[in-house]
């Protein structure tokens, strides 16, 4: 079932949005049984409460890996993700914090090292959007607080996770569609999504001669806690309605995407970008 389904939207009042609050639920699911690509391998995944991040840790935990899952404050969130990945018979350790801020990024990686041992696996996934309907809308304080938390957050879990990846290790990136098409009510992020967009592709080979392989995912409209928490009811019933496909994603469409990218079916892949995004056709 999907959101345009649905006549009764709830709008929450604050970013990232929460997940428990969704009517409907969104899809996080993993659809097939494990074939252990993660086993043994350990993964922090930012942004891991809820939507595409939930979906991802529970199919990392399906296919072996243990986790640490970084999120903001959506505490009641995290724990049905860490419910949900335990389910599957791993270990995950919650992590809340910012990841604008470079000192908990450091935590973070210390609280994994001193748990897991190792860090195998580094999905920067966490993200916030604010729409506007006019560029002057958007302050000073929203656009930098947006590139602190799109762009900062991931620089920051990099520098924090370097001196700990060895060869074979996989960094994960979530940028957007956005990134390359645009969309008029989210100027400010977009253009942070641009910015991962060039991150992935000048991080890739910076470290490609330590055989650390940087790639990207660009979703599409996914129903994810972002969409009810920055749109109004009105667009919300919409959302997805004008992608190929005709319909919104769901979270477990786009965690494939994030397992390929971590397991080594992409040992030959570095720098480049995936698109679950209902077929919306664009360039790069």
């Amino acid at each position: 079932m999907h959101p345009n389904e649905h006549d009764k939207m709830e709008t929450p009042d604050r970013q990232p949005g929460l997940e428990s609050r969704m009517d409907p639920l969104p899809d996080s699911a993993p659809r097939y049984q494990s074939s252990a690509r993660l086993k043994g391998k350990v993964a922090i995944i930012t942004g891991g409460d809820s939507g595409i991040g939930r979906a991802t840790a529970i199919l990392f935990a399906r296919e072996g890996a243990r986790l640490a899952i970084v999120y903001l404050d959506e505490h009641d969130d995290a724990k049905e993700t860490k419910r949900l990945a335990e389910a599957e018979g791993t270990d995950v350790l919650l992590l809340p914090g910012n990841v604008g801020h470079s000192q908990f990024c450091k935590d973070a990686v210390r609280q994994t090292l001193d748990a897991f041992g190792k860090i195998d696996i580094l999905v920067n996934n966490a993200a916030e959007q604010h729409a506007r309907d006019e560029v002057t809308d958007i302050t000073e304080e929203q656009f930098f607080q947006t590139f602190r938390t799109n762009v900062g957050g991931q620089l920051f879990m990099v520098q924090s996770v370097l001196p700990h990846l060895g060869e074979g290790a996989s960094v994960i990136c979530t940028t957007s569609v956005t990134a390359y098409r645009g969309q008029d009510l989210l100027i400010d992020y977009s253009s942070s999504k641009g910015a991962v967009l060039s991150f992935v592709r000048a991080l890739s080979g910076k470290l490609a001669p330590k055989g650390i392989r940087v790639n990207g995912v660009a979703p599409g409209p996914i129903w994810t806690p972002l969409i009810p928490a920055s749109f109004p009811p009105e667009k919300v019933r919409d959302f997805g309605k004008s992608s190929p496909l005709g319909r919104p994603g769901q979270p477990n469409e786009v965690a494939p995407s994030m397992l390929f990218l971590a397991c080594k079916d992409s040992s030959y892949i570095t720098g480049q970008v995936l698109h679950p995004n209902g077929g919306d056709l664009i360039g790069g």
